[in-house]
């Protein structure tokens, strides 16, 4: 089982309270870990928009989302939605089919991965039913995606269902993980090499696949430094 959740509040908090109030020291602190292990979760994956990722392109049509929690195992979706939603009572939640076309490097517990980790929440438009946007997007852009941009993780999860009240229609949340000179470099984002000619190809290659499914318009994309941990 696999929980992702994404949380609204403020990093940092407010500047005239005690150290440790904002979102960031809770979400990386023991307190959090240690209640998900005791409703048996066995692994947590932390995703900040943060400073270290300031200069990189956030966009979408939902509320603006500071951090997204990943957690594997548990009791139930329900039981690790209601520990995260005590750090954010308005954090959305959904639970989620984990697949990984290009799995990202493993990094020691609570070290940022260096990388820009770039996570999209993707809706489905009305005009297609879920079998043929899953389709298209796990079966046909998957490959398109790798091969147009300089990812070196790409990890895609299909939502199986909404696991806290009002969640917005998400039908798939995806991570791709990129250097981080991808944030202001556009051939280091496409893994182009420097060829003008072959990025504005993978930029135009890419953009048709996603119009397809309505991934041109209808996400949102965070970008975020992440940090995993075993429970």
């Amino acid at each position: 089982m696999k929980c992702i959740l994404a949380l609204h509040r403020d990093l940092d908090g407010d500047q005239h309270r005690e150290p440790g109030a904002g979102l960031r020291d809770d979400l990386l602190g023991p307190g959090l870990r240690a209640e998900l292990a005791a409703v048996g979760a066995t692994r947590l994956q932390v995703n900040l928009d943060d400073a270290e990722v300031a200069d990189a392109m956030r966009f979408g049509p939902g509320p603006r989302i500071t951090a997204v929690v990943s957690v594997w195992g548990g009791t139930s979706p329900r039981a690790v939605a209601g520990v995260v939603r005590r750090r954010d009572a308005g954090a959305d939640g959904w639970s989620v089919e984990e697949r990984r076309p290009l799995p990202g490097p493993a990094d020691a517990d609570g070290v940022r991965t260096p990388a820009l980790a770039n996570v999209a929440f993707l809706r489905r438009p009305g005009a297609m039913t879920r079998e043929a946007w899953l389709a298209d997007w796990l079966d046909r852009h998957t490959a398109v995606a790798i091969a147009t941009q300089g990812t070196f993780g790409y990890v895609q999860n299909p939502v199986l269902e909404a696991i806290t009240p009002d969640a917005p229609p998400v039908e798939g949340i995806v991570e791709e993980l990129f250097p981080m000179a991808a944030m202001t470099d556009g051939h280091a984002f496409h893994g182009s090499g420097g060829d003008e000619e072959e990025l504005q190809r993978r930029f135009a290659t890419l953009m048709e696949s996603c119009s397809r499914f309505g991934a041109d318009t209808g996400l949102d994309l965070v970008p975020t430094s992440r940090y995993s941990f075993t429970l």
